[in-house]
């Protein structure tokens, strides 16, 4: 008896809009976005971050208004980066992010959560991410980890909802959670930037935080951040910050990076953060300033690329636009 033959027809799933939305297996959520903010000590007034559309480092005064629209927008959840306006070779002086944080927490309450950076690349003469020894040869990696440890204190005593240590120092994760546990804060939470890599896609972060490097000695941080071309330090760094007690498991960069974020999601149980970064976002943003994409459905695609290599969460500078261009998302 011959068998009635249907051929396989993928097309009736993309048919229209309504089933498109249905089979998609990746669904976003602005909820999902953490939005970064600079502040700095030394201005007296925002200043735009060249490469960075639409991104201002601010002051004390205008982060909380910007906060205040991003919560109108619909996010809650803020990176924090406190840019001292003096730097140091060692007795770093962190009352400044001290007030950020403070500021904003006195402000907002439980209505946001902030994380803030833990790193000493905006404190130090050299704009290197630790201390370094006397000829800036190397870095010093367990004084480095001691004033990190130090620093977390301050900030989660002011009130920080999350320690996110982006300096790539070894067991910097332990010292962290033991200082945080030890003065009764073990609801502090940490997000480690477990995998970040030595990148050409931070330069406008550069600008916005003025953390080039520039020592004598060491001319980039290619001793201490991942290189692009080992995914295996990558996976060791990130399995080791979880076992030191890293709450959240970040990869940056990210939009070049998803086979990493991939690899990292499957061997975790943490929740993975991908930080789509300043040079990655920048990017998009002159081809849409050229014309040559549609820059809402651009970041969309990146988003959703992220989300579907594993990415539980997203650190993004369109962050505040998320929820109004997910809701007008043409599938």
């Amino acid at each position: 008896m011959e068998k009635n033959f249907f051929p396989i027809n993928q097309r009736r799933l993309r048919a229209d809009r309504h089933i498109r939305e249905l089979s998609a297996g990746v669904k976003l959520s602005h909820r999902s976005f953490i939005q970064p903010l600079f502040v700095d000590e030394a201005i007296q007034s925002p200043r735009e971050v060249n490469g960075l559309n639409g991104v201002k480092v601010e002051t004390i005064e205008t982060v909380l208004q910007s906060i205040e629209h991003s919560i109108k927008s619909g996010i809650h959840k803020f990176l924090l980066f406190p840019v001292p306006a003096k730097q140091q070779e060692t007795q770093f002086d962190f009352g400044y992010a001290v007030s950020v944080v403070k500021a904003i927490k006195s402000n907002f309450g439980e209505d946001v959560w902030l994380a803030s950076d833990l790193c000493l690349c905006s404190y130090t003469t050299h704009g290197h991410c630790g201390i370094l020894n006397d000829d800036h040869s190397r870095l010093e990696n367990s004084k480095t980890a001691e004033v990190l440890a130090h620093y977390s204190s301050l900030l989660a005593n002011a009130g920080v909802d999350c320690i996110a240590p982006s300096d790539m120092t070894d067991g910097r994760i332990g010292a962290i959670r033991s200082r945080l546990n030890s003065l009764n804060m073990e609801e502090v939470s940490i997000m480690s930037y477990a995998a970040k890599f030595s990148s050409q896609f931070y330069g406008p972060f550069r600008d916005a935080c003025h953390s080039s490097p520039k020592s004598r000695g060491l001319q980039n941080r290619k001793t201490y951040q991942l290189s692009p071309g080992n995914m295996n330090d990558a996976l060791a760094s990130a399995l080791r910050d979880e076992k030191e007690g890293a709450d959240i498991i970040m990869v940056k960069p990210a939009a070049l990076y998803t086979d990493i974020i991939a690899k990292v999601k499957a061997q975790t149980l943490r929740p993975v953060a991908a930080y789509h970064v300043s040079g990655e976002y920048a990017a998009v943003e002159l081809l849409a300033a050229q014309g040559l994409l549609k820059r809402d459905a651009a970041h969309l695609e990146v988003w959703t690329a992220l989300q579907r290599s594993g990415a539980d969460i997203i650190i993004s500078y369109a962050a505040a636009e998320a929820r109004e261009w997910i809701e007008n998302m043409e599938f």
